[in-house]
């Protein structure tokens, strides 16, 4: 979330950046500011309170050595009154920080500078893109006719054993999907990235460091007997592991990458656009997270941005990277990158990453920090990023790489698949 001491010394401009958003968080920010004096206000009555009752404490003391009971008993009235007040200030500035938590829980991060204003995706600003289209010969098919063709990926017999948007991969196809998943991690092993195995499921608190919570409470599937969530991307257990650290200068930036499936309710409208791959309830994906000074997190998003790219150059996918705009742009990012690779048989670009900086938005929630060269501790930014999520990644190679004999395994998983064509 937010920092309150951010906003309340650059109202205008948080409220300015918020309207690429699409959002006029003017009476929000008022309110914030507004809480915030109160708790404050609250904050300084009750030390005050409590400095006066520890002060008449020593003195009911020293009373009662020297045998003034008369005054010390006198005196001790007074400091039940104190008490009585230091209680209900308390409460009062109890309920003053929670009112402005929960108001600051609504806000979202305030956009880069060099985010574009725009409503949907189809604003987003294409930045860069690399990679030939290739004419695949008469009757080409899609990703998901392809799968039946071939018996590599069972979605019927999926939706049989859970429902909707839980493939079943089966032989040469669950073998190229072990494939990217290894291929994927050795490239951000080499990159310098430490490799995690996490945890499939988090607590609330932990939703709550990464701003899954509340934002996209009813997109996660929630395990209620144990108040669990299963995790929707490994960006949630990954960061959290940094949850109410102090993290020396000295120790950035840290750089991990872990392999997570992925469980996600928000699927669920209908047509080609979402049909096979191109939208799941679970899915695999790589992720690599990064905490950074937060003087180099920029440099450091350039530098996942190009990483990436390596990625799919050597995949020899066609792919293109985009801008997102304000209206498009995640709850928690300052500026994110996506990636698509284009579908040939669909004809269309389909999403397989997203790499964003949170600045200290992250950070704040999870009180991330670091001791900086004064000694004071600081908030660390934090990124991450898709590198990458699985299946419009394998719907690419199966309908990019097809020919009439068969499938062609790109060169670079070769040596994890053991097979060069799936026929």
């Amino acid at each position: 979330m937010l920092q309150v001491p951010f906003i309340r010394e650059n109202k205008d401009l948080v409220i300015e950046r918020l309207t690429k958003r699409n959002i006029d968080a003017t009476q929000d920010i008022n309110q914030i500011i507004s809480f915030d004096e109160d708790r404050r206000r609250i904050q300084t009555e009750l030390d005050n309170t409590l400095a006066e009752s520890n002060a008449l404490s020593k003195e009911i003391g020293m009373l009662f050595k020297s045998g003034n009971v008369e005054k010390a008993n006198e005196i001790k009235a007074k400091t039940g009154e104190l008490k009585e007040a230091s209680k209900q200030l308390t409460e009062d500035l109890n309920n003053a920080t929670n009112a402005l938590n929960e108001l600051l829980y609504k806000i979202p991060n305030v956009p880069n500078s060099i985010v574009p204003k725009g409503n949907t995706d189809e604003d987003n600003e294409e930045v860069f893109k690399e990679g030939d289209i290739p004419v695949l010969h008469e009757g080409a098919l899609p990703h998901w006719e392809l799968a039946k063709k071939y018996d590599i990926i069972d979605f019927e017999l999926g939706n049989k054993i859970t429902g909707a948007g839980f493939p079943v991969y089966k032989g040469k196809g669950a073998r190229l999907q072990r494939a990217l998943i290894s291929y994927f991690l050795d490239k951000n092993t080499e990159a310098g990235y430490t490799e995690f195995q996490l945890p499939h499921l988090v607590n609330e608190a932990s939703g709550l460091g990464t701003g899954q919570l509340p934002d996209k409470e009813g997109q996660m599937y929630h395990v209620t007997a144990d108040n669990l969530y299963l995790i929707p991307t490994a960006e949630v257990p990954g960061t959290n592991i940094f949850r109410d650290v102090v993290l020396n200068e000295a120790e950035l930036p840290v750089a991990i990458t872990g392999y997570t499936p992925c469980f996600r309710r928000e699927a669920g409208s209908y047509g080609a656009h979402v049909r096979g791959l191109n939208r799941l309830h679970q899915f695999d994906k790589v992720e690599i997270i990064r905490v950074e000074h937060p003087t180099k997190s920029y440099e450091a998003l350039d530098g996942m941005v190009a990483h990436v790219k390596t990625i799919l150059q050597e995949l020899k996918l066609p792919y293109r990277i985009l801008r997102l705009c304000g209206g498009d742009l995640g709850f928690t990012s300052a500026l994110t990158y996506d990636f698509e690779v284009f579908s040939t048989a669909q004809d269309r670009w389909l999403e397989i990453s997203s790499v964003s900086n949170f600045e200290t938005f992250q950070a704040n929630r999870l009180k991330l920090r670091f001791k900086n060269a004064e000694g004071k501790n600081e908030l660390a930014h934090t990124l991450n990023g898709s590198s990458l999520a699985l299946p419009r990644v394998l719907a690419g190679i199966l309908e990019n790489y097809q020919t009439k004999d068969g499938i062609v395994v790109p060169d670079v998983l070769q040596p994890y698949t053991g097979f060069k064509i799936i026929n």
